[in-house]
């Protein structure tokens, strides 16, 4: 406990990430039966921008532990789908049956839809679209092992953008234009996410390019051009957040420094306008930047590879 409480400390009131770290290994390694630390220790080296990898083998290494709560085996399982290996992510998620906490809302069905929508999209590369198909249509609801439900008016545009795609290769323009135009559905204007179920800005990067799809490119520029004008506008805000909100996306052990949370959403939002523009240097760059900012940000990610293909 003293060495845990050293730790935040020096993270928290010091801002002495070194010493925060040696202080939580410490704690660790008193006691490496404690699951609680294990989670605490991993947080922050995620927090501190440990490799994928590295992080991934540290969790091996007490896998026994690590499967003993729930927010550590999700730990796993998304960096399973950080590194592209979304048919283990997809297998450990079916093996195990999750509880409901506190702050974890949105997370475990976040990375279920997460993998089914990659796999997907490899399936769609290498022109399996039955599969493809088989695979979205399995993000219709959940299972009921990952704990959570479906929440009503779930948007969903990615997913029908890429069914979309799989029906008009497959020549069933009909159902593939009934995708694209359920996947044009929702708020155009981008905002900050603070909470698990705010609408997140690339909901609005798969309309623009659903707008395309349907052929209408005035409006998937539109959509675009909105991403790129939310992010110049609010690029130096200064953000504060209501001192009762609940429901936030992030564990708060660690404290959070909500400028630089909005410094990487609106390069996330640039990034994601200038794909969709094609201007693809400008996106790499705004994307890259939200990298550099947190190497655990999945949508950066993504569509930075998305970039690079």
């Amino acid at each position: 406990t003293v060495w845990r409480n050293l730790s935040l400390a020096y993270y928290n009131k010091c801002n002495n990430r070194e010493k925060a770290v040696a202080a939580l290994e410490k704690a660790f390694a008193l006691d490496n039966t404690d699951a609680r630390i294990l989670m605490e220790l991993d947080q922050l080296y995620k927090k501190l921008g440990r490799s994928y990898a590295e992080r991934l083998t540290f969790l091996e290494k007490h896998v026994a532990l690590v499967e003993s709560r729930d927010d550590l085996a999700l730990e796993r399982i998304t960096l399973y789908n950080q590194l592209g290996r979304y048919s283990e992510a997809k297998a450990l998620l079916a093996a195990r049956k999750f509880h409901p906490w506190e702050g974890g809302e949105g997370k475990v069905t976040g990375q279920y839809v997460l993998c089914h929508v990659e796999l997907a999209k490899e399936a769609i590369s290498a022109g399996r679209f039955e599969e493809a198909l088989d695979l979205l249509n399995k993000t219709e609801s959940y299972p009921y092992n990952l704990g959570e439900g479906k929440l009503a008016g779930a948007e969903e545009n990615d997913i029908y953008y890429y069914k979309g795609l799989c029906y008009r290769e497959l020549g069933k323009e009909s159902e593939a234009l009934g995708c694209f135009h359920k996947a044009t559905v929702g708020s155009s204007e981008p905002a900050q996410a603070f909470f698990y179920n705010d609408q997140q800005p690339d909901k609005i990067f798969y309309q623009g390019l659903a707008w395309r799809a349907l052929g209408d490119e005035k409006k998937a520029r539109s959509r675009f051009n909105k991403l790129i004008k939310h992010g110049e506008k609010h690029l130096f805000d200064n953000c504060k957040i209501d001192y009762f909100a609940v429901s936030l996306p992030d564990l708060a052990i660690w404290e959070e420094d909500l400028n630089k949370r909005n410094l990487l959403h609106c390069n996330y939002v640039m990034g994601l306008g200038h794909l969709g523009l094609g201007n693809l240097v400008k996106a790499r760059s705004f994307l890259e930047e939200v990298r550099k900012l947190d190497v655990n940000h999945q949508g950066g990610q993504i569509h930075l590879n998305m970039c690079n293909k």
